[in-house]
């Protein structure tokens, strides 16, 4: 009886201690094999690694690659940057970001940037590409269009179809210039033709100073025209031809590395709220710009 009524107690101290530093020592075994693990999966030391950065689409924003810029540039175990570009450019400010970004890594020559050029490296692409050690471009890709465009869609001839009329109240002669509802005056072509050259401007001289050329060299080439990339090697725009693989190569080899390279690529993880913020982003901008006030690098077919 007295029996029965011990084993209904349950285990003795005794016996919970032992359990408890037995489930203690499982749980530190388990820790040090998954921090060996993560170890094992973390190239330490590694004198091989070259970090591939991705600029695809229409370039609306310039934080994430400079992010990875930033991340890569720091971290030690990375030899040098390849950046594939397959892009038809984008807005101008974005363009300039990730330009200054890669070419201050550039400057400070601890890591060597190499370019990649898809199917298109264009316009803000190519002003990217531009701030690389070396550019290889494949020889049916397109690039160069060093330009800068704006368009204006004026609706007024609609809105008197419609019978609506647009009513403007303004502070200063020029604060409507670029209205879609307004002709544009001479004066304010002037105006807007003036900023567009400063613009170009700025492109030209980036592109001189990023594939140290003299920019009475890069002027006849900065018309906004487009080239092949075995048109663009011929005219001093790109250095080699050869794929993603080959840049790779170049960069392994710039780097000094003899082994074979480790790519190591940011992998963000995948938000469909992000993926339809991006695609609504690129869908408005590419609709609703021709109808604003904005300046593009960027090539339009």
């Amino acid at each position: 009886m007295n029996e029965s009524v011990s084993n209904s107690r349950g285990p003795s101290p005794l016996s919970r201690g032992i359990r408890t530093i037995g489930l203690v020592i499982a749980g530190f075994f388990i820790l040090v094999l998954g921090i060996t693990l993560l170890v094992e999966a973390i190239p330490i030391g590694n004198d091989s690694n070259i970090a591939l950065i991705r600029i695809e689409g229409i370039i609306l924003d310039s934080q994430e690659i400079i992010d990875q810029i930033e991340h890569f540039t720091d971290d030690p175990t990375i030899q040098a940057i390849v950046v594939r570009i397959d892009s038809p450019g984008g807005a101008v400010v974005p363009s300039q970001e990730i330009y200054a970004a890669l070419k201050r890594v550039r400057d400070d020559g601890g890591k060597m940037v190499v370019t990649s050029m898809g199917d298109m490296a264009a316009s803000g692409g190519y002003y990217i590409a531009s701030a690389s050690n070396t550019i290889l471009a494949n020889p049916g890709t397109i690039t160069g269009s060093i330009g800068v465009i704006m368009e204006i869609t004026n609706v007024e001839k609609l809105l008197d179809k419609i019978g609506l009329e647009s009513v403007v109240v303004k502070s200063g002669l020029h604060k409507d210039i670029g209205s879609p509802f307004l002709p544009l005056s001479e004066d304010a072509r002037a105006i807007l033709q003036h900023v567009m050259d400063d613009v170009h401007d700025q492109f030209i001289h980036a592109v001189a100073e990023g594939r140290k050329m003299g920019v009475d060299q890069v002027n006849p080439l900065a018309d906004g025209r487009i080239f092949t990339g075995r048109q663009a090697l011929a005219a001093n725009l790109v250095d080699r031809l050869g794929t993603l693989q080959d840049a790779i190569q170049v960069a392994a080899d710039l780097a000094g590395i003899s082994e074979e390279p480790t790519v190591i690529e940011a992998k963000p993880r995948f938000s469909l709220q992000d993926f339809i913020r991006i695609q609504f982003r690129e869908a408005l901008y590419t609709i609703t710009t021709p109808a604003m006030f904005s300046l593009k690098y960027k090539f339009s077919l």
